[in-house]
C-alpha cells in the first residue's frame, strides 16, 4: 500500500500537524504536541504514527487522501477505493473531484468541491456523494499543503462515512414533509408549496386551482373492518389519485380521509369539473381490502386563484366551503366556490335546527309520483316523495334537507315517518297500486328496519306485496353478512325490493345475482342522453333490460320528460316509466281523485324532443351592449341560452355580453324578441357547477379588470372589488 512519508522538517501548519484536529493526526487525537514528539524522535515516532494511521484506516472509521497541485490523487485509502469499485493503484493520478457527484445533482446548497480546490481553501466535513456508488455519502475534510518556499503542492485530507446519518436525516426530512402512510405530501408540505405557488403566480398574473376532497362513508370502513383496513384503503385511494393527477408533488393527504390537490395554470371550470368527476368516479369504484370488498365515495370542493382567493388561507377556506356545499347537496359531487356559499352555509345551519322540529310541527308531507306501465299507460304504483314546507321559507328542496337529515342523525326518524305515512295512505287507495319508499343506507344498516317495516304494514293494513322498498347500491359497502341477512329479513316480510339509480354507482352483476330484487330502476342520467346523436346510452339501457328480463325483474326508467325519450324507452322494452311526461308528483288527495275507479290511465304529454335542462329563476344580471350596461331579469337558464326581460323591442341578432357577476361573462345573441322579453343564445355553452346548476367555463381575471379599468374611455360592466371576489 502506498503511504505518505511524514517528514519532521515540514512546517507545523501542514495537514498532518494541524492543531485544529481536522488533519491526519487530528483524526485520532494527536495535535501539535504529537508533531513535536515526532520531530524529537523521528525514527520511532514516525513508525508508530504510520502504524496508528494504518490501524485507523483498517478500522473503517475513516480514510485519508492526498493530491498533487493539479488535484490528481497521490494517495487514497485502499478500502475506500474498493468501495468505489476500484483499487487504490488504479485511482492514482485520477482527479479527486471526479470521485464525487456535482452538487446540483443532489440539491446541496454549498460551495462545490472543484471551486474549493481551485481556491486552495481549507474545508471541513463537506458532504459529498460518491460518483460510483450513488447511495454512499462521505464527509470530506482537506487542507492545502505548501512547500518551504510557499508554493502550493496539493491537498491532504480525510473522510468519514456518513451514509447512515444521511439516510436518517433524509428519513426525518421525509417524515416532516410527507405522509408516512400514503407517501403523499403532508399538510405542512402542501401548505408551503401553495404559498410559494400563489406568491409567484400573483406576480406573473397566472391562475391556480385547488381541490379539497373528502371520502364519503370512510368511517363505515373503519368501523366495520377496522383501522388497518382503513389504512390499506387510504393507500389505494392515494394510488388512484396519483394515477389521475399525475404529479405526486401536487397531491397531498391533509390527515384522516382529507386530501388536497394543487393544479397550477388551470382555471377552465369545464376541465376542472371533468377532472373532479373523474376523481369521484375513480374513488367510487370498489376496493379489495384484506379479502373484503369495500365501496366508498368522494366529494370535492374547488377554488381558483385569483378569483376565489389571493392567498392560501382564503383559497383553502373557500375550497373547504365548496366541499361543504358538495357534501351538503348529496355527497358524491363536486362544487365550485362562489360568494353566495357563505350565506348558504349559514342558511344550512339554520335549516338543520328547524328540521329537528319539522316533524313535530307537522311541516312534512308526502307527494306521490305515478309509475306507469310503458305499453298501456296504466298507473301501477307510485313513489313516495317527502316534502317540507318551511313556515317562513316555503318549500325546501329534498336535495337540500335530506343530506342535512343524514348528517344530523335525523334520517332514521324522518325515514320511519315516511314509511308509516306512505303505508297508511296506500292502504286507502282503490285497486292494488303499489307504493315505493326510499330506504337510505343509514336506515338499511339499522337492524331494527325489518321490525319497523312489519309494524308499518300491520298498523296500516297494507298488504306486503304492495310495498316496494327502493335501495341504492351503496348499501353493499363491505359485502358483509349483515347485508345478506337484512335482505333475507325484508324479503321474508313479503315486500318488494327495487334497486334504485342503477348504473350510477358500483353496478355489480354479483350482487344482482345474490340480492333478491324485483325491479331495477334505470337512472335518468342514461335516459337524458340516450336520444342524442352518437350516444351509447341506448345500448346500455338495452343491456340493462336484457339483464333484468333474464333475472325475471321489472325495469323502470326515471326522469322521462319528452316524447322522443318515451318512444326510445318503449322501443327498448323498458317495462315501466316514471317522469314528467306522464305526471309530476301529486298529493294524496289528488291521487285519490284520479284513481277512484281503480284503473288510473295517463296519456303522455310533453315536448316532442329532449331539451337542455332549464332552471327557473328570478335573478338580476347585467346585459352590456355598445358600452352601456342594462340591468335585466333572467327568468330561466339552460346551458345554451336564457330568457331575459327588461329591455324594450330589441332587434333579432343583437349581441349582448351577459354579466352574471364574479367575472362570469358570456356573449349572447337575441334569437326571439317580444316587447320587453328576449330569448338569447350563448356563443359558448355553460358548464355544470357540480351541484345541479350552471356556470361559465372561464371567468375574467381581476388582473385584466384592473388593467382595463386603468385605460381611460373604456366602459366596463360593473364588477365587485378584488377583495369581494376573494370572498373576504
Amino acid at each position: 500500500m502506498n503511504r505518505p512519508v511524514l517528514r519532521p522538517e515540514e512546517p507545523e501548519n501542514n495537514a498532518a500537524t494541524d492543531g485544529g484536529g481536522r488533519g491526519f493526526l487530528g483524526k485520532f487525537g494527536a495535535g501539535r504536541a504529537a508533531a513535536r514528539r515526532i520531530e524529537a524522535a523521528p525514527s520511532i515516532h514516525t513508525k508508530e504514527a504510520l502504524l496508528l494511521l494504518q490501524n485507523y484506516e483498517e478500522s473503517g472509521q475513516g480514510w485519508f487522501w492526498s493530491t498533487d497541485a493539479n488535484g490528481r490523487l497521490t494517495y487514497i485509502t485502499d478500502t475506500v477505493a474498493q468501495q468505489m469499485g476500484r483499487s487504490a493503484a488504479a485511482l492514482m493520478g485520477a482527479s479527486f473531484a471526479e470521485l464525487f457527484l456535482p452538487v446540483d445533482s443532489h440539491g446541496e446548497r454549498q460551495r462545490t468541491l472543484p471551486f474549493l480546490l481551485t481556491r486552495q481553501s481549507k474545508f471541513d466535513e463537506l458532504p459529498l456523494r460518491c460518483a460510483f456508488e450513488g447511495d454512499r455519502w462521505w464527509a470530506v475534510s482537506g487542507r492545502p499543503h505548501f512547500d518551504g518556499g510557499g508554493r502550493f503542492t496539493g491537498y491532504r485530507g480525510s473522510g468519514i462515512d456518513i451514509t447512515e446519518q444521511r439516510r436518517s436525516a433524509e428519513d426525518a426530512s421525509r417524515l416532516a414533509m410527507y405522509d408516512s402512510l400514503t407517501g403523499l405530501a403532508n399538510r405542512f408540505n402542501i401548505s408551503k408549496k401553495l404559498d410559494t405557488t400563489l406568491a409567484a403566480f400573483a406576480q406573473q398574473q397566472r391562475s391556480c386551482a385547488i381541490m379539497l376532497l373528502d371520502l364519503d362513508r370512510f368511517k363505515q370502513v373503519n368501523d366495520t373492518l377496522g383501522h388497518p383496513a382503513g389504512d390499506a384503503l387510504l393507500k389505494q385511494v392515494a394510488g388512484r389519485l396519483l394515477k389521475i393527477v399525475g404529479d405526486k408533488e401536487m397531491v397531498s393527504r391533509l390527515g384522516g380521509d382529507e386530501f388536497q390537490i394543487i393544479l397550477p395554470d388551470v382555471e377552465d371550470r369545464g376541465k376542472l369539473g371533468d377532472l373532479a368527476s373523474d376523481i369521484i368516479n375513480s374513488l367510487s369504484q370498489p376496493y379489495s381490502v384484506e379479502g373484503s370488498r369495500c365501496i366508498i365515495g368522494a366529494s370535492v370542493g374547488v377554488a381558483i386563484s385569483p378569483f376565489d382567493g389571493d392567498n392560501s388561507d382564503n383559497l383553502v377556506r373557500n375550497a373547504d366551503l365548496a366541499l361543504y356545499a358538495a357534501k351538503g347537496n348529496g355527497r358524491g359531487r363536486f362544487a365550485f366556490y362562489s360568494s353566495d356559499l357563505h350565506q348558504a352555509a349559514e342558511d344550512r345551519r339554520a335549516l338543520e335546527e328547524d328540521l329537528r322540529d319539522a316533524l313535530a310541527r307537522g311541516e312534512m308531507a308526502l307527494a306521490y309520483q305515478p309509475i306507469v306501465k310503458a305499453k298501456t299507460n296504466v298507473v301501477t304504483g307510485t313513489e313516495a316523495l317527502v316534502r317540507w314546507t318551511h313556515p317562513e321559507r316555503g318549500p325546501i328542496s329534498p336535495a337540500l334537507f335530506i343530506p342535512i337529515a343524514e348528517e344530523a342523525n335525523l334520517i332514521w326518524a324522518l325515514g320511519e315517518w315516511v314509511l308509516r305515512k306512505a303505508c297508511e295512505d296506500a292502504a286507502r287507495w282503490p285497486g292494488a297500486m303499489r307504493v315505493a319508499v326510499n330506504v337510505s343506507p343509514i336506515q338499511f344498516a339499522n337492524p331494527d328496519l325489518p321490525k319497523i317495516v312489519a309494524s308499518a304494514l300491520a298498523s296500516s293494513g297494507l298488504p306486503p306485496e304492495q310495498l316496494e322498498l327502493e335501495i341504492t347500491e351503496s348499501v353493499f359497502l363491505g359485502d358483509s353478512k349483515d347485508t345478506a341477512a337484512m335482505f333475507k329479513a325484508l324479503k321474508g316480510l313479503g315486500v318488494r325490493l327495487a334497486l334504485d339509480d342503477f348504473g350510477t354507482g358500483y353496478s355489480s352483476l354479483g350482487y344482482l345475482q345474490s340480492a333478491p330484487f324485483d325491479k331495477i330502476k334505470i337512472d335518468q342520467s342514461f335516459v337524458r342522453g340516450a336520444t342524442e346523436p352518437g350516444s351509447r346510452n341506448g345500448a346500455i339501457i338495452a343491456a340493462i333490460v336484457a339483464l333484468a328480463e333474464a333475472l325475471e325483474m321489472e325495469t323502470t326508467a326515471e326522469g322521462i320528460e319528452s316524447l322522443d325519450q318515451l318512444g326510445l324507452i318503449r322501443k327498448l322494452n323498458v317495462s315501466h316509466v316514471q317522469g314528467y311526461v306522464y305526471s309530476k308528483p301529486v298529493s294524496n288527495d289528488e291521487l285519490l281523485g284520479h284513481a277512484e275507479t281503480g284503473n288510473w290511465m295517463i296519456e303522455p304529454a310533453g315536448p316532442a324532443r329532449q331539451r337542455n335542462d332549464r332552471f327557473q329563476m328570478f335573478r338580476k344580471v347585467g346585459a352590456v351592449h355598445d358600452n352601456y350596461r342594462y340591468t335585466v331579469v333572467m327568468r330561466n337558464l339552460s346551458a345554451t341560452g336564457a330568457f331575459i326581460e327588461g329591455i324594450m323591442n330589441v332587434p333579432l341578432g343583437t349581441q349582448f355580453v351577459i354579466d352574471f357577476g364574479e367575472g362570469q361573462l358570456v356573449t349572447a345573441t337575441v334569437r326571439r324578441s317580444k316587447n320587453h322579453q328576449q330569448g338569447i343564445e350563448f356563443e359558448t355553452s355553460m358548464v355544470s357547477d357540480g351541484n345541479g346548476g350552471l356556470c361559465t367555463r372561464h371567468r375574467v381575471s381581476p388582473y385584466l379588470i384592473a388593467a382595463a379599468s386603468q385605460q381611460a374611455g373604456i366602459a366596463l360592466p360593473h364588477f365587485t372589488t378584488t377583495s369581494d371576489w376573494a370572498g373576504k
